[in-house]
Order: structure tokens, then sequence, then C-alpha cells
């Protein structure tokens, strides 16, 4: 709204410093000041609000060291993050871009199931929540309408380079790291068979979205287990997201680090910026001893979120390395349930390879101090953060 109001000042009146609202890095700056602040004072007026109405986690009794003391936490707490999110999106960036409209729809999609699920699960008694196969009809339903759009809308481009010239494209193309090229289109898995195929590559494309929004959400989510874990790698996930949105969308520098150009890309980075200051925001409050959890309202939201950008900026394969903590998060729970039950079916008696899963717990079961394993999983996103973005010069 405010990028239009002074539009509007500048074009009509010639106003002082609002051609500055033109420059996304200024705009950027803005919302990040904003969310941070946002989720900073309306934080802890939330925080009163769910322990009055006693909207408290109801923890299961794990033999985890300081479990017991988290009963009756706030939780809910994803709200804050939307909150902080959405308000200054609202006021910085330009609402029509078809990238900033997406990232809305997952904010409030994915926040919606989450909220169902965390009041099934409060209100309702049920420890389960909202049933599994709704959950996964609901990402599932997200990512036809994102890939929908990213395949069918004109306004999703990508810039092809031809020495000095260049133009712009309808593709399918995204990035891969360690190749030469550094290029995957997925209409090749069809137009290998017949090159008149390439306009049915939705029905490739659109699958791949699915498939990346519930794993990144359901990692995500998984990742929520202990103070502070999920909020703080999700930020270096997403500040890594904001420097590909910005070199993105910007027709300079992707053309000399040689990273795809994305008209329109660029604007995703007010958001990405807005939704860091939401998360260090929230952060604050979830820093061992958690204040407030985030519930599945924030941890589905936030999953959803990094899902959508990664794809929106065609780095969607960099995934596995950039959400590594995700990533090992989950498959700590396949490898541990699937053996489990493969030692059941064989031996007669399920063995574990973990004391406990996800990773985390399994490093609680062995004596460490929770603050210790969220600092060195946070190292671990840094240090997976700057390899995502060597892979892009690694060919």
């Amino acid at each position: 709204m405010l990028y239009y109001l002074f539009e509007y000042l500048q074009t009509h009146f010639d106003l002082p410093g609002a051609r500055l609202f033109n420059y996304l890095s200024f705009r950027a700056s803005l919302a990040l000041i904003f969310s941070l602040l946002t989720s900073l004072m309306f934080g802890k007026k939330i925080i009163n609000y769910l322990r009055i109405k006693q909207i408290g986690e109801s923890v299961r009794d794990l033999g985890l060291e300081g479990q017991k003391a988290k009963a009756g936490t706030p939780t809910m707490g994803g709200i804050i993050i939307i909150i902080a999110t959405i308000l200054p999106v609202i006021l910085f960036t330009r609402l029509e871009n078809i990238y900033i409209i997406l990232l809305l729809i997952t904010t409030l999609w994915m926040g919606i199931i989450g909220f169902i699920d965390d009041y099934i699960k409060i209100f309702k008694s049920s420890k389960e929540g909202l049933k599994g196969k709704f959950k996964v009809i609901g990402q599932v339903g997200l990512g036809i309408i994102v890939g929908a759009a990213i395949y069918f809308h004109e306004d999703v481009q990508i810039r092809e380079f031809e020495g000095e010239a260049s133009f712009i494209e309808k593709s399918t193309k995204t990035t891969i790291p360690f190749v030469k090229d550094n290029e995957l289109d997925y209409s090749a898995a069809l137009t290998w068979i017949n090159k008149d195929w390439v306009d049915y590559s939705w029905l490739i494309f659109i699958p791949i979205v699915i498939f990346i929004i519930t794993a990144v959400s359901n990692g995500a989510n998984l990742t929520d287990g202990i103070d502070g874990l999920a909020a703080g790698n999700s930020a270096i996930i997403v500040l890594t997201l904001g420097v590909f949105s910005w070199v993105s969308g910007n027709v300079i520098f992707s053309d000399y680090l040689n990273v795809m150009n994305i008209p329109y890309a660029g604007e995703m980075t007010v958001f990405i910026a807005a939704f860091t200051g939401a998360l260090i925001g929230f952060l604050w409050y979830n820093t061992y001893p958690a204040q407030i959890f985030m519930g599945d309202t924030g941890s589905l939201t936030i999953g959803g979120i990094i899902a959508v950008i990664a794809i929106a900026t065609r780095k969607e394969l960099l995934i596995p390395i950039l959400c590594g903590v995700f990533f090992i998060e989950n498959l700590s729970v396949v490898m541990q349930v699937g053996w489990f039950k493969y030692t059941r079916r064989k031996l007669g008696e399920g063995k574990r390879i973990f004391l406990m899963s996800p990773l985390h717990h399994h490093f609680q079961k062995k004596g460490y101090h929770e603050s210790k394993i969220v600092v060195r999983f946070w190292i671990i996103g840094i240090l997976l953060a700057v390899i995502t973005i060597v892979t892009l010069k690694i060919r």
C-alpha cells in the first residue's frame, strides 16, 4: 500500500524521497524492521492472551530432561509469525506481483491448516490433531495452485542470454547443482520421447511442486521439537533464499554470476525480509526456555513458504542441501520407523537405530542440553547455507 502511495506522490507531486520506494533494498529493509518490531511488540501480548485463555501445550512424557516443565507453555505462536509477515508485505510490496500473491496464499493456506491442527489438539483434547490425510490433502491442494500458477501464469518466465542479447520465455527449467550448464528442464522427461509433448510438461512439473511443498512443510514440522530449533534454522534458510531471490531478479548480477534470471522475482526479497524479521522476532520469545511454541500453525506455514520461495527462484533441487537439517530430521524418522517395522517382522521384536527420533531427541537422550543441540544445529544450518551458495559455482 505504501509503495503505491509513494509512487503516486512521486508521479504527481515529485515528493522528495518518494523515489526510495522504487528500490527493493530500501523496501526490504523497512519490511524487516517493521516485521521485527511487530513480532516483538505484539508477541508478548499474544503470549499473555494465550495464557489467559489457557491455550497451552500438552506434553507427552517421553522421558526427556526438562520436558515436564514445558507443559502448559502457550502454543499457536505461529500466529505471531503470520501477522508479523503479512502486515509489512501489504505495506511495502507490489501486491499485483504473482510471486507475492502466491506467497500470501501459501502463508494463509498453511496457517489455516496448522491452526486447525493445533485447535483440535488443544480444545478437542486429541493428541493426534488433524488427521494426516487431511493435512496431505491441504498440502496437495496448495501444490496444485502453486504449480499451476507458476506453469501457466504469463508473468512467470525466465530470461535466456545469447551473447549480448537476451530474450524472455516460458520455461520449466530449474537450477541443478554440480552440473556444467547448471540447468535442468523438467519438460525433457517427455520431449525425449516425443517433442510434441512439450505442452504436457505440467504433468511432470505440478506433481514435483506438490511433492516439494509436502516434504518441506512436514520436515519443518518435525524439526519443531525443541526451543528455537525450527525458527533459527528457518531464518538461516530464508536469508539464503533471499540472496537467490535478489540476484535472480537483477539482470546485471544474474548475468555476471551466471544465475538464472527470473523477471519480477526480485519482489520476493521484500517478502523474505518481512518473513525473516518475523522469525527472528518470534525467536526472541522461543529461545530456551521458550515462552511460546509455534505449533503447527507456525511450522507448517514456515515449511510451505520455504518450499514456494525455492520453487519460484528455481532452486528447489538445492533443498536437500539448504534444508539439510529439515531433511535429516525427516530422514531420521523414516529410518527409525522403517527399521523398527522391518526388524519386528523379521525378528519378532522391533529394534531402533536411534535412541529416539526425530534426531534432536536422540541427542537429548544422550544427555546433551537442548540449547547446545539447537546452537550446533544452527551452525550446521549456516554451513549448509554457505555450501548451497557455493554449489552454484562448482560445476
